[in-house]
Protein backbone atom coordinates (compact mmCIF):
# COMPACT_ATOMS: atom_id res chain seq x y z
CA UNK A 1 0.00 0.00 0.00
CA UNK A 2 2.82 2.37 0.57
CA UNK A 3 4.12 2.20 -3.10
CA UNK A 4 0.65 3.84 -4.09
CA UNK A 5 1.57 7.21 -1.90
CA UNK A 6 5.48 6.96 -3.19
CA UNK A 7 5.85 10.20 -5.55
CA UNK A 8 7.71 7.50 -8.16
CA UNK A 9 4.75 6.69 -9.10
CA UNK A 10 4.07 9.77 -10.78
CA UNK A 11 5.68 9.15 -13.50
CA UNK A 12 4.95 5.61 -14.31
CA UNK A 13 0.94 7.24 -14.49
CA UNK A 14 2.08 10.64 -16.30
CA UNK A 15 3.67 7.71 -19.29
CA UNK A 16 0.23 5.28 -18.76
CA UNK A 17 -2.00 8.20 -19.29
CA UNK A 18 0.27 9.62 -22.51
CA UNK A 19 -0.15 5.80 -23.61
CA UNK A 20 -3.58 6.01 -23.53
CA UNK A 21 -3.94 9.06 -25.50
CA UNK A 22 -1.65 7.85 -27.98
CA UNK A 23 -3.47 4.72 -28.15
CA UNK A 24 -6.54 5.30 -28.62
CA UNK A 25 -7.04 8.61 -30.08
CA UNK A 26 -8.96 8.74 -33.03
CA UNK A 27 -7.70 7.98 -36.25
CA UNK A 28 -8.02 11.01 -37.73
CA UNK A 29 -6.00 13.19 -35.05
CA UNK A 30 -2.75 10.79 -35.56
CA UNK A 31 -0.41 12.25 -37.17
CA UNK A 32 0.94 10.36 -40.23
CA UNK A 33 4.87 9.87 -41.30
CA UNK A 34 7.31 7.82 -43.32
CA UNK A 35 6.21 4.39 -43.68
CA UNK A 36 6.01 2.24 -40.32
CA UNK A 37 7.83 5.28 -37.84
CA UNK A 38 5.04 4.64 -35.63
CA UNK A 39 7.11 1.67 -34.48
CA UNK A 40 9.46 3.92 -33.28
CA UNK A 41 6.71 5.53 -31.44
CA UNK A 42 5.06 1.84 -30.11
CA UNK A 43 8.88 1.02 -28.95
CA UNK A 44 9.48 4.62 -27.40
CA UNK A 45 6.35 4.77 -25.75
CA UNK A 46 6.33 1.01 -24.08
CA UNK A 47 10.07 1.34 -23.47
CA UNK A 48 8.66 4.44 -21.60
CA UNK A 49 6.48 2.53 -20.15
CA UNK A 50 8.88 -0.27 -19.00
CA UNK A 51 11.08 2.45 -17.27
CA UNK A 52 8.75 4.24 -15.20
CA UNK A 53 7.06 1.03 -14.08
CA UNK A 54 10.09 -0.36 -12.74
CA UNK A 55 11.17 3.25 -11.29
CA UNK A 56 7.62 3.18 -9.22
CA UNK A 57 8.46 -0.48 -8.21
CA UNK A 58 6.93 -2.62 -9.59
CA UNK A 59 8.64 -6.22 -9.93
CA UNK A 60 10.17 -7.40 -13.40
CA UNK A 61 7.80 -10.08 -13.96
CA UNK A 62 4.76 -8.02 -13.53
CA UNK A 63 6.20 -5.19 -15.77
CA UNK A 64 6.70 -7.50 -18.70
CA UNK A 65 3.63 -9.40 -18.42
CA UNK A 66 2.17 -6.33 -17.46
CA UNK A 67 3.33 -4.47 -20.45
CA UNK A 68 2.72 -7.48 -23.23
CA UNK A 69 -0.29 -7.76 -22.43
CA UNK A 70 -1.31 -4.28 -22.26
CA UNK A 71 0.16 -4.33 -25.94
CA UNK A 72 -2.02 -6.80 -27.18
CA UNK A 73 -4.85 -5.66 -25.41
CA UNK A 74 -4.45 -2.06 -26.96
CA UNK A 75 -3.84 -3.57 -30.60
CA UNK A 76 -7.26 -5.68 -29.78
CA UNK A 77 -9.28 -2.99 -29.00
CA UNK A 78 -7.55 -0.51 -31.76
CA UNK A 79 -9.63 -2.97 -34.16
CA UNK A 80 -12.45 -3.44 -32.75
CA UNK A 81 -13.61 0.23 -31.50
CA UNK A 82 -15.18 2.72 -33.85
CA UNK A 83 -11.89 4.92 -33.37
CA UNK A 84 -10.50 4.45 -36.95
CA UNK A 85 -7.73 2.57 -35.96
CA UNK A 86 -6.65 -0.73 -36.58
CA UNK A 87 -4.57 -3.65 -35.02
CA UNK A 88 -1.64 -4.42 -36.06
CA UNK A 89 0.64 -7.33 -35.13
CA UNK A 90 4.14 -5.67 -36.08
CA UNK A 91 2.95 -2.95 -33.68
CA UNK A 92 2.03 -5.22 -30.80
CA UNK A 93 5.91 -6.55 -31.76
CA UNK A 94 7.58 -2.76 -31.42
CA UNK A 95 5.54 -2.40 -28.11
CA UNK A 96 7.23 -6.14 -26.80
CA UNK A 97 10.64 -5.15 -28.51
CA UNK A 98 9.94 -1.52 -26.03
CA UNK A 99 8.99 -3.17 -23.07
CA UNK A 100 12.43 -5.46 -23.19
CA UNK A 101 14.43 -3.13 -23.80
CA UNK A 102 12.92 -0.91 -21.30
CA UNK A 103 13.45 -3.91 -18.55
CA UNK A 104 17.47 -4.04 -19.90
CA UNK A 105 18.06 -0.90 -19.71
CA UNK A 106 16.63 -0.70 -16.16
CA UNK A 107 18.38 -3.86 -14.85
CA UNK A 108 21.75 -3.00 -16.73
CA UNK A 109 21.45 0.08 -15.15
CA UNK A 110 21.32 -1.49 -11.59
CA UNK A 111 23.54 -3.76 -12.16
CA UNK A 112 26.05 -1.32 -13.14
CA UNK A 113 25.06 0.63 -9.99
CA UNK A 114 25.46 -2.85 -7.48
CA UNK A 115 28.63 -2.64 -9.05
CA UNK A 116 29.97 0.72 -8.30
CA UNK A 117 28.37 0.59 -4.55
CA UNK A 118 30.69 -2.88 -4.21
CA UNK A 119 33.88 -1.38 -5.62
CA UNK A 120 33.56 1.74 -2.89
CA UNK A 121 32.93 -0.67 -0.19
Amino acid sequence: MQRLRSPRLVPFLVVSAVTLVMLFSPGSAVPSGPPNSDKVTHLLMFLALAVAARYAGFRFRWVLLGGLLYAAVSEVLQAALPIQRSGSVWDWAADAVGVLLGLGIVAAWQGGRRKSVADVD
